[in-house]
């Protein structure tokens, strides 16, 4: 195994979407969707264990997270996880995560991905992530994966790349345009064109390679990191930190740098991944009895008339239900939620009303 292969996996984000099992104090990462024993960090740690050292691993988190990582990560040293003390969005986790491996390994190639991710066939996600460091480690070159899509996805950001390849060696695309999530009719015709790709929010590229397109595309974001690179993997870190972030714009990896630099490369791929950002994502991933019904656990749920169904509950509560077609049924502590899965994007409205007008006691 390289020992000059790094993992930076981000777990920050709160997951609203998945209310009420995903709350504030208990994101989605830290959450076992579909009952196999391991939660999505869990299993993105695992993954990446066929990749790195284990010393290699970082975790990116949410201060107030950090114990919920300890404790489903028992594994990782202290200096392993990497406290942010504000939400300031992908940039600067990025660049704080980037700039704490250059100091330990100034030859390091990172990959850096999502906690939050399923993946279907493993061995072609280690193939694929294992190509892409090898080249971003002989290249200068900031590369990201793309998902080969099945259908005119609404949720996603799409990835148009040229015929143009880095090298004979390798299968990565100069890419030509980021786009944000598209409507139906330009999804579709970016399917016809077969030049675009799903954005999967997973890069890869050498330590040198990144911190020279914060010095050039985020030069304020570099200066500030860079300003007390000598303060990171000590016991200063953490005051450093926590100055460096109030100080940061609040900026994706994505708008800040990838959509700028020229030297940007995708690797078309197919493992089987989805981003579950919704519980119709997991409803597609989960396994299902043979009218279509998803039930998550399944030990003591009744289902009468009922077909195509989202449900996830607790293990010990009884559930029955009769004549419910095509909907998401959720409980987790005594809150429940029942909707239609063609509504569900309603969800994310409703949590936010919620929050408006009681805090975050419920969420």
């Amino acid at each position: 195994m390289n020992k000059n292969y790094y993992a930076l996996i981000m777990a920050g984000g709160v997951g609203s979407r998945f209310w009420p099992v995903s709350r504030t104090e208990y994101p989605k990462q830290f959450i076992d969707f579909f009952g196999v024993g391991k939660t999505l960090i869990q299993s993105t740690y695992d993954r990446f264990l066929k990749i790195c050292l284990p010393e290699n691993i970082f975790i990116v988190t949410n201060e107030i997270y950090s114990d919920l990582v300890k404790e489903q990560l028992p594994q990782l040293s202290p200096n392993q996880i990497l406290a942010e003390p504000l939400l300031r969005n992908t940039a600067p986790c990025i660049a704080y995560g980037s700039l704490k491996i250059a100091e330990l390994n100034p030859n390091a190639t990172i990959v850096v991905a999502p906690s939050d991710h399923t993946i279907a066939d493993i061995d072609g996600f280690v193939q694929s992530i294992e190509q892409s460091l090898d080249a971003a480690s002989k290249n200068d070159c900031l590369i990201t994966l793309g998902i080969k899509p099945n259908r005119p996805d609404t949720g996603y950001g799409y990835i148009q790349h040229t015929d143009y390849v880095l090298n004979t060696d390798t299968d990565l695309h100069k890419v030509k345009t980021f786009t944000e999530k598209p409507n139906l009719d330009l999804a579709k015709s970016f399917m016809q064109s077969g030049d675009f790709l799903w954005n999967a929010g997973i890069f890869i590229w050498s330590a040198k390679t990144i911190l020279n397109a914060f010095e050039k595309h985020l030069p304020d974001m570099y200066e500030i990191f860079s300003l007390g690179r000598s303060e990171l993997n000590t016991e200063n870190e953490k005051t450093f930190i926590n100055n460096a972030y109030l100080q940061c714009t609040n900026i994706s990896i994505d708008f800040g740098i990838m959509e700028k630099a020229e030297n940007v490369y995708v690797l078309p791929s197919d493992f089987g991944w989805s981003d579950l950002g919704t519980w119709a994502s997991i409803y597609e991933m989960a396994e299902k009895d043979y009218v279509g019904n998803a039930v998550i656990p399944s030990e003591q749920v009744i289902m009468f008339d009922s077909s195509n169904c989202m449900v996830n509950v607790p293990k010990d509560k009884l559930v029955i239900l009769q004549g419910l077609h095509d909907y998401i049924v959720v409980e987790n502590n005594n809150m429940l939620m029942i909707c239609p899965r063609d509504e569900e994007q309603r969800v994310k409205e409703f949590v936010a009303e919620v929050k408006s007008r009681f805090g975050n006691k419920f969420i």
